[in-house]
């Protein structure tokens, strides 16, 4: 049988599957799925889903967690993806709050109700827990050594002199994934101290990557010596063999990396197949994959994983805060503005009173100077001090003109006006702290 003679065979058996009484209704359908995922992880639950269910294509939309809600956000319903995958839960708690996801309960026995005190799945059962992650920090072995750096242990080890220039990170709005490392910190250090210590690690970067990826694909190739990253991609490279480590902070979370049923989905039976599938023992397995390396939420798969893999349940992963995702989705849009606006737009004079102050500081220290170090404390306050202070993060109208779907044009210029304010007094403030810097360590010579 020529080659035109078999493919026109299988393209009538296809049409007539189709057809047929008791076919299988997932012939000849697409199930779309929006995702930030790297496409290791994809590609394995696309490639197994699709031999487990003939006749059907799973098309992968990859985008960064802020994006892919802006795109459910916009998208038409029954036009919209089936089925939303990401690690962000305060990004789910976004899309359900705005009615966008779909109730669905896969029937999968087996998974905890809760891992610490966090619910694994959304007790109004919007999305459910697919995979758990913690947030830490990820170094090149090679990297530090060759810069005689000492391997960091906790987030507030980051801020010190010795690691500037050496740091990367991404920003809260183009990852979801950083969005919870900067709110886990926020949370567990409280609003002022957190900002500070994430302005003074943002200032020690030598960049803020365009997507979470760029910060363990540098830190694998030794662009960088240390990232803020999520679990699993600090050990998915350390288990595929590169030259790092990854460590879990204390000051860190463990919660789940969730899935959801779009509501205006094209197909949402397809969806709900998918989504059982990845909530199954097989589908849990996967994630054991050494370029995967993903914590299951199904308990039993731990049995099957290699030696010294970390396993959440058991208590070993310290995590001393306990996560209020309600929290992170009210502030969820105000924090990436608050981070863009003062950091990522901001970087280089960011870094530029960061060297200064650490230069400054070393040469106070050295002579005690006591005006010199009251120069020096108010360049540290200017540099690191949030441009929203605590209470006004609180501030119900201010939330609400950030997470609006659809502005007027004179909300829209308010919240414009709001954040080129910002990044002028972000400009001003730093320019300031290296004024002062200069003059602290004029006075310290």
């Amino acid at each position: 049988m020529t080659v035109q003679a078999r493919n026109a065979l299988s393209a009538i058996v296809a049409m007539l599957l189709a057809v047929l009484p008791g076919a299988p209704v997932l012939a000849q359908t697409t199930v779309t799925v929006i995702t930030s995922f790297p496409k290791e992880l994809t590609a394995a639950y696309q490639q197994a889903f699709e031999k487990r269910n003939p006749g059907v294509k799973v098309e992968i939309l990859n985008k960064g967690t802020s994006a892919g809600v802006a795109y459910v956000r916009e998208g038409r319903p029954g036009e919209r993806p089936d089925v939303f995958w990401a690690s962000a839960p305060d990004a789910f708690e976004v899309l359900a709050k705005d009615k966008l996801l779909m109730k669905f309960d896969p029937g999968i026995k087996g998974i905890p109700e809760k891992i610490g005190n966090y619910p694994v799945n959304d007790p109004q059962g919007f999305y459910r827990g697919q995979a758990l992650a913690g947030y830490g920090i990820m170094w090149n072995t090679r990297y530090l050594k060759a810069n005689k750096l000492p391997e960091p242990r906790e987030w507030v080890d980051l801020i010190r002199p010795a690691y500037f220039g050496h740091l990367a990170i991404s920003s809260p709005s183009r990852s979801g994934t950083t969005h919870l490392t900067v709110e886990t910190i926020l949370q567990g250090e409280g609003w002022e101290k957190g900002w500070a210590q994430i302005l003074q690690i943002s200032g020690n970067s030598a960049a803020i990557t365009e997507r979470s990826f760029g910060v363990p694909d540098g830190v694998s190739n030794g662009q960088f010596g240390i990232g803020l990253v999520i679990d699993f991609f600090g050990l998915a490279a350390k288990n595929s063999g590169f030259p790092v480590e990854f460590v879990y902070p204390s000051v860190t979370s463990i919660v789940p990396a969730n899935i959801g049923l779009i509501n205006g989905a094209k197909n949402p039976d397809t969806g709900r197949r998918f989504i059982q599938f990845t909530l199954s023992p097989e589908g849990q397995e996967l994630l054991l994959d050494k370029k995967i390396s993903r914590l299951p939420v199904l308990p039993e798969t731990y049995a099957k994983a290699p030696a010294g893999y970390p396993n959440p349940y058991t208590g070993k992963i310290r995590s001393k805060v306990n996560f209020d995702s309600d929290l992170a989705e009210a502030r969820y849009f105000l924090v990436s503005s608050l981070f863009d606006h003062s950091i990522t737009f901001r970087h280089k004079e960011l870094a530029a009173a960061t060297r200064a102050i650490h230069e400054a500081a070393a040469k106070v220290a050295a002579k005690p100077v006591p005006q010199a170090q009251k120069l020096l404390a108010e360049a540290r306050d200017l540099a690191f001090r949030p441009l929203v202070d605590e209470a006004r993060s609180r501030d119900k109208a201010l939330l609400d003109m950030f997470r609006q779907m659809k502005r007027d044009a004179d909300a829209s210029k308010k919240m414009t006006a709001l954040e080129e304010h910002w990044g002028n007094d972000a400009k001003k403030n730093y320019a300031r702290a290296v004024e002062l810097s200069r003059g602290a360590a004029e006075l310290a010579k």
